[in-house]
């Protein structure tokens, strides 16, 4: 029986799948998957060390920041300037991106935009939580300090992008462009390995996840499409079963493995959506196309969505393509509503 393969070997294997990196899309990916690990044994020991609950600042967006999130967010900063592959960073707990000085970062060709622990609310109550990351090419000259132009690129021009999830096992999923790939983490030999290659995402599926209690503010097309998912029609699988954690890497990361649609809508409370498009839905996006999926602001596609400011927000749809067409049909029919 054949070693499973390791995330190094794996990359080392495809880089072809990477032809501008020569060797420096395995760095990078190791700078990732070692605050991963870091962070995932952090939040292992959450509830037997001071390591959940607020730290009782607010980020850029007005949320309460928690521990792990302050946490998370050294560390993985720290982990991606110490490789010398990326100039700067752009994360969801900075108002600003941050730029690393050293020479060899101004040399780098690679900018990075994360949210280091999404879903970090639910730490305190053991509940799957994320890291999701978008990998960018710079526009600015190399040997200079990156511009803001080079973390306002629309999600096609992403070079990778993935996340971790962290639950009942760590699993790191990417995309290079060239399929989706799954890695669990075995802490028995401190590696992670393929355990899921080229993942596909099935055409239809059974499960819709949004959080309804907001169903009230959501605009008509989103209601008569939930209202279409609990309709009771035996011979279409419906109604479909209402899943959501409240996580976006771990609703998305199910229903990429068993088939389901996403839905973050507009609502009175947040007209421009809620999700930021370059560190939430755009890495979302170019793994869900990826898999076979389709993701939208329930009009255009995200990826060619133009960008204008960091932390940007975005209504969000993402899942399975029948899935995604049959609610889209809905928003057209009641785009006046």
């Amino acid at each position: 029986m054949r070693e499973p393969r390791t995330l190094g070997e794996f990359i080392i294997e495809k880089q072809n799948d990477f032809p501008h990196a020569s060797g420096e899309l395995s760095s990078l990916l190791g700078s990732i998957k070692l605050a991963a690990k870091i962070v995932n044994r952090e939040i292992n020991k959450a509830g037997l060390v001071d390591i959940t609950g607020a730290i009782g600042t607010e980020n850029v967006q007005g949320e309460d920041q928690q521990k792990l999130d302050v946490y998370a967010n050294d560390k993985f900063k720290a982990a991606l300037e110490a490789r010398d592959q990326v100039c700067g960073v752009a994360s969801e707990e900075d108002d600003e991106a941050v730029v690393f000085n050293k020479q060899l970062n101004k040399n780098a060709k690679y900018v990075v935009l994360m949210d280091p622990l999404d879903g970090s609310s639910n730490i305190d109550v053991n509940v799957s939580v994320g890291t999701i990351f978008s990998i960018y090419r710079r526009i600015s000259p190399i040997g200079t300090p990156p511009t803001e132009e080079d973390f306002l690129q629309p999600g096609n021009k992403q070079v990778a992008a993935g996340y971790v999830i962290y639950g009942s096992s760590t699993m790191l999923v990417y995309t290079t462009g060239n399929g989706v790939h799954g890695f669990t983490y075995d802490p028995s030999l401190g590696s992670f390995c393929l355990s899921h290659e080229s993942m596909r995402q099935p055409e239809t599926g059974t499960i819709y996840s949004v959080n309804e209690g907001h169903y009230i503010r959501f605009p008509m097309g989103v209601k008569m499409y939930i209202k279409y998912c609990q309709e009771n029609v035996p011979n279409e699988k419906r109604p479909y079963t209402s899943r959501y954690i409240g996580s976006l890497v771990a609703d998305f990361h199910r229903n990429l493995i068993k088939g389901g649609i996403y839905l973050y809508p507009s609502s009175q409370s947040y007209p421009e959506g809620k999700l930021r498009l370059l560190y939430e839905a755009n890495p979302i996006a170019f793994l869900a196309e990826q898999a076979g999926g389709v993701a939208t602001d329930g009009k255009k596609r995200i990826l060619d969505l133009e960008p204008t400011e960091l932390h940007q927000r975005v209504p969000f749809f993402a899942g399975s393509k029948n899935m995604m067409q049959k609610l889209h049909e809905f928003l057209e029919t009641f785009s006046d509503n």
